[in-house]
């Protein structure tokens, strides 16, 4: 992956988590690929509902998308749509190609949990976001690495 400033973030708790993903949903653009790793429990779930909250209303329920392996957010109207991909159950990179994953690539924005599990379809151009456990039990540590494409947007992403 190509990229910018690496950006290494603590976050306190699960609402610094949430308020850091509502920040980049107002960033983020038509394309854009969310990579979200790190461990079961790390955080990357929580992250995926703040940030489809913050850009499609916060009632809305957002169930993991572990059994389904993925789940479409917002379709139909002129925003792009969200496709939250949970990829742990993944056998190989070609089961992604049967959940439509190239489709999302196609003009909407993919929150991808567990990318590993795509080997050589994840894209070079996406955000990644690695997530690990804080010096407190509901504290995380973010390492964010942006691509080219949010090299532009990385200041707005360390800024209040």
């Amino acid at each position: 992956m190509g990229g910018g400033d690496v950006l290494v973030l603590a976050l306190a708790n699960e609402a610094a988590t949430g308020r850091f993903a509502a920040r980049l949903a107002r960033l983020a653009r038509r394309g854009d690929v969310i990579a979200l790793k790190g461990e079961l429990g790390s955080g990357k779930t929580t992250f995926a509902r703040a940030f489809i909250r913050a850009r499609l209303g916060d009632s809305l329920e957002v169930p993991s998308p572990t059994f389904t392996l993925v789940e479409i957010y917002g379709a139909g109207d002129s925003a792009p749509a969200i496709w939250h991909f949970d990829l742990f159950r993944l056998n190989g990179a070609d089961e992604a190609r049967e959940l439509g994953f190239e489709d999302a690539l196609a003009g909407d924005i993919s929150l991808i949990e567990w990318p590993e599990r795509l080997g050589p379809l994840l894209p070079a151009e996406r955000l990644e976001l690695t997530f690990a456990a804080g010096p407190t039990p509901d504290s995380r540590s973010l390492t964010v690495q942006p691509s080219v494409s949010w090299r532009d947007r990385i200041e707005e992403l360390s800024g209040g």
